[in-house]
């Protein structure tokens, strides 16, 4: 808790500078107002942004040889993405490599959580606290995002599906992709969830029997090695 007095103090930023920054984090759903006047709290929303944090070195270092030696194995392209304000963004891609890929510059791309597959891969697997700064901060949209964020019952159906099935999957359901269908699992360090790694191709060129007895378990496996070689290396930085 902090008010817009010992804000304006502590950051040398006169009083009413203070308090429209604070409204326009309020707007967007990262702090709420106390009991008093003056007074704002921060809300799980920022959870969102912190937990999401990672150092790209390992996407590159790590992620992409693994990636790429997978094209072979996996056939379809895959993406890496890492949480940032919301939306997974990817960090790395092999549609530039893949002979299969229909897509071009794929690499800064913001998927949104609940109409892709990496989203709701990640969205599944981060933790209870983590999930409803998400869903907060979210919840503050106007658009597609924004309803399905306030729509509670449908995500918590959403993610029972997806546990109980193992992976995510976007048969379409992005408007702006809908030619396309996606799986995707998360991919985890320890008990650090890093991000989401998923596999791209056109709506129905790959069976649910391929998807579940061949290519899910390739994904899975990949996300797996990027984890396990993850590990020693950030020890090493620590």
């Amino acid at each position: 808790m902090a008010t817009t007095t010992s804000l304006a103090q502590s950051c040398n930023i006169h009083r009413t500078t203070v308090k429209r920054l604070l409204e326009t984090l309020r707007t967007d759903g990262y702090v709420r107002k106390g009991e008093k006047e003056g007074q704002y709290y921060l809300t799980f929303a920022v959870r969102g942004l912190s937990e999401g944090f990672v150092d790209d070195d390992w996407v590159e270092k790590i992620a992409l040889p693994l990636m790429r030696a997978a094209i072979p194995d996996l056939l379809w392209p895959c993406d890496l993405g890492t949480l940032e304000g919301g939306f997974m963004v990817v960090r790395e891609s092999t549609h530039r490599f893949s002979l299969l890929s229909q897509h071009r510059g794929k690499i800064g791309e913001k998927l949104p959580l609940f109409f892709t597959a990496m989203g709701r891969a990640y969205l599944s697997a981060c933790s209870t606290a983590e999930r409803e700064g998400l869903l907060t901060l979210l919840a503050q949209r106007a658009d597609d995002v924004g309803v399905m964020a306030r729509d509670t019952g449908t995500v918590e159906q959403l993610i029972a599906e997806t546990r109980s099935r193992g992976y995510a999957i976007n048969d379409g359901d992005w408007d702006r992709e809908d030619a396309f269908a996606a799986i995707a699992v998360p991919v985890t360090c320890g008990r650090q969830l890093l991000g989401g790694v998923n596999l791209v191709f056109p709506k129905a060129s790959v069976s649910v029997a391929d998807i579940e007895n061949r290519y899910f378990p390739r994904l899975k496996r990949l996300a797996q090695r990027i984890g396990k070689d993850i590990q020693p290396w950030m020890s090493n930085r620590e």
